[in-house]
């Protein structure tokens, strides 16, 4: 693998981090794409994914991907929690 990123996200709350825990476990367990890897863990309150992959392109990819799923992760969280 060529391309490598490492992004770390703090999240305000426990429960943020574990709803977007539980929403990446599957993403991270089979890989869609023999191009890229993603290996999560957690430090406190903050999710630290490691991206590796291939190219840049396939490293952009992952990348945009995952915060996408991220993003749709929070925002059901807060629609759920506004209800």
């Amino acid at each position: 693998m060529k391309a490598q990123a490492v992004i770390r996200l703090n999240f305000s709350s426990e429960k943020q981090l574990k709803v977007v825990l539980g929403a990446l476990r599957p993403e991270t367990e089979t890989s869609s794409t023999p191009r890229s890897k993603v290996h999560m863990k957690t430090d406190d309150q903050s999710l630290i994914l490691e991206f590796r992959a291939r190219d840049t392109s396939a490293l952009r990819a992952a990348i945009n991907s995952y915060l996408r799923l991220i993003g749709v992760a929070m925002n059901l969280q807060s629609l759920i929690d506004e209800s």
